[in-house]
């Protein structure tokens, strides 16, 4: 028998005799290491391992969250391309606000003061999704919660029954695979199946 794995030391500062323990080192979901198949630039930075459509404004917030709320880094990136195309100044006609899309009641409920500060919206979208993604056990169930609301999905235990919120699940879930954006496809050509 193997004994346990210990958790990687890396240095947390510059100084070389400072180091601590930081959850997922060198993990590319959350940002590190090696870049995905058609992902970025192939920098070693923070965000290094998000593919090479997210402005490299964001990528660092995006990192910071995912690791913060460990949830995966890409997820977070698919969601902001399909909610705002990474616009920190959207206004949907529902009320939706800033990069990540809060309704005012949501926002405020996770202490997002200014949903334009696309930090501290990223942040909060990462907390948000953690909690969805605790509650539902799966990425399309946790994805249709964000945008129909955790109700409707609970209440059928499936993408919710809105044919925007099946095309909004099956686009992310496209974008994290490296289809990029599936455009006008919908979910027509591209089939979410959730199963018990």
């Amino acid at each position: 028998m193997l004994p346990p794995r210990r958790p990687a030391h890396v240095p947390r500062y510059a100084c070389s005799w400072h180091y601590g323990y930081v959850r997922n080192p060198g993990t590319a979901s959350v940002g590190y290491g090696a870049a995905r198949p058609g992902g970025g630039s192939g920098d070693r930075g923070l965000g290094s391992g998000l593919p090479s459509w997210v402005p490299a404004v964001y990528r660092p917030m995006i990192a910071r969250a995912a690791q913060r709320w460990n949830v995966g880094a890409v997820l977070l990136a698919a969601q902001l391309r399909t909610e705002s195309n990474f616009n920190p100044h959207a206004r949907s006609s529902a009320g939706a606000l800033g990069i990540a899309q809060f309704m005012p009641g949501t926002a405020q409920e996770y202490g997002l003061h200014d949903p334009f500060d696309p930090a501290a919206a990223i942040d909060a979208q990462a907390r948000l999704m953690r909690r969805l993604l605790q509650q539902f056990a799966a990425v399309p169930l946790a994805l249709a919660a964000y945008n129909a609301g955790p109700g409707a999905v609970q209440a059928c235990r499936c993408a919710a029954p809105y044919s925007e919120t099946r095309d909004y699940v099956a686009r992310i879930l496209a974008l994290m695979l490296g289809q990029g954006d599936i455009g006008g496809l919908g979910a027509a050509q591209l089939t979410v199946r959730l199963v018990r």
